[in-house]
Parts: C-alpha cells; sequence; structure tokens
C-alpha cells in the first residue's frame, strides 16, 4: 500500500517535468528561435534551400543525396521502433505489469508514426528539389523539409519517453529519477545559450566583403573585369595565351 502511495505521487510528478520542459521548450521556439537546436536548424535548412535551388544543375545530387541520408534515418528509427514494439506486445499477455507495457507499446507505435511521416515530407522534398525554380517554390521546398524535421524530432521525443516508462517496471523512484535525468540532458541538446547566431550571417559577411573589394578597386581605377588574375588563375593563363 506504501508502494502504492509511493508511485501516485511519483509517477504524475516526473511525467509533469517532462510535458513542462517540452511546454517551455516550444514557447522559446517560438519566440526566441534562435536560443534552441530546433530553430537554429529550421533556418539553417532553409539557408541550404536557398543555396541549393540557386544551381540546380550543380547542387541536384548533393540535395537529393542529402535528403536520402535524412530518409536512410528516419527508415532506420521506424524500423527499430516498430520491432521493438512487435517484441514487448508478445510479452504483454504473459506479465502482470501489462498496462505499463502497453504505454511503452504505445509510445513506440507513436514513434513509427511519426517516423513515417518524416519519409514521407523528404519523399516529396526529392522531388521538389530539383524542379525547375518558380514562385514560391523555395519557401514551400524549406517548409517541407522543416515538417519531415519536426516529426523526426517527435519521433526521436517518443523514443525517449520509453525510457522512463521502461524504468517505471522497476518502480517510482527510478521513473521519478529518470525523468528529471533526461530533461536535464535533453535541456543541453536543445538550448544552445545564445540569440546572436545566424545561419545568414556568413553569407552576409561575404558579400559585404565582395563589395568592399569591387569599390576599392573602381577607387583605384582597377578593371576586374580585364585583370581577370584576381578572379581565377585559369582565366589569367587564357589571357596571357590569347595575347
Amino acid at each position: 500500500m506504501e508502494v502504492k502511495g509511493l508511485e501516485y505521487l511519483m509517477v504524475p510528478l516526473g511525467f509533469a517535468v517532462l510535458v513542462s520542459y517540452h511546454l517551455w521548450l516550444i514557447i522559446t521556439i517560438y519566440r526566441r528561435p534562435k536560443r534552441t537546436v530546433i530553430g537554429i536548424n529550421a533556418e539553417s535548412r532553409r539557408q541550404w534551400v536557398s543555396t541549393m535551388i540557386s544551381d540546380p544543375a550543380k547542387n541536384g545530387v548533393l540535395a537529393v543525396q542529402t535528403i536520402r541520408n535524412n530518409i536512410m534515418a528516419s527508415t532506420l528509427m521506424a524500423t527499430t521502433t516498430i520491432t521493438i514494439g512487435s517484441l514487448i506486445s508478445v510479452f504483454v499477455s504473459s506479465t502482470s505489469s501489462t498496462g505499463k507495457y502497453r504505454y511503452i507499446v504505445l509510445c513506440f507505435l507513436v514513434a513509427f508514426l511519426c517516423n513515417v511521416q518524416s519519409i514521407r515530407y523528404y519523399a516529396h522534398a526529392s522531388f521538389l528539389v530539383t524542379l525547375p525554380d518558380g514562385e514560391g517554390r523555395k519557401e514551400y521546398l524549406a517548409a517541407i523539409l522543416n515538417r519531415g524535421s519536426l516529426f523526426w524530432s517527435l519521433g526521436l521525443r517518443a523514443f525517449y519517453f520509453t525510457i522512463p516508462l521502461f524504468l517505471w517496471i522497476f518502480g517510482p523512484l527510478s521513473m521519478f529519477a529518470s525523468c528529471y535525468l533526461i530533461t536535464f540532458v535533453l535541456y543541453f541538446l536543445d538550448y544552445t545559450g545564445s540569440s546572436n547566431y545566424d545561419p545568414y550571417e556568413y553569407v552576409q559577411k561575404e558579400e559585404a566583403n565582395n563589395s568592399d573589394i569591387e569599390s576599392v578597386g573602381q577607387s583605384r581605377g582597377i578593371n576586374f573585369a580585364a585583370n581577370s588574375s584576381l578572379q581565377s588563375p585559369l582565366l589569367a593563363s587564357h589571357n596571357m595565351t590569347s595575347t
């Protein structure tokens, strides 16, 4: 009876810690995305899409291979979750803690469905990335990739959620401690602690440096089109042979 009362206290508190942390994470992603890894990665994917579709003939193969790697990762996670869930379901009818095992199977099922949706969005993106450029294509492709990554993250969170459920079998104290430990680890995985990082910062600096070089050259009377050695050694050698 004492263990039962401890379970009624510790289990809800452990779940409350995990739920509260993820509510805080969602609010932080919407309000201060640059402070979270999820927000920074979403902006980085938008920049990646802009880079890939700027030259489809050059970057098409690289883009498709990158998306294929994401599909393979989601496929591996989906296969793992459905396999473990199926193995656990075999023992559900032959154990006294059927309720706890059913919660574990439910989490694995949610993880499987989320990874399937992730594969679906990545498959759509692999077709869209090689299409000719059109109005709104870049924004739509970035949204598709971010949705695929969102379902990947949800599937991974559901996979993490099975850890305290597994430890719940050994007692409410182990489950409660694992909830705090997982929350502590996830905080360092999700939170960057800096709002100054910008995925576009490098590109903006490169454009600024190029414009500064051109302005200095024009002020000194340097013709960059004629002085091809400043652009490429291959062009310089070609001009020397032609003269």
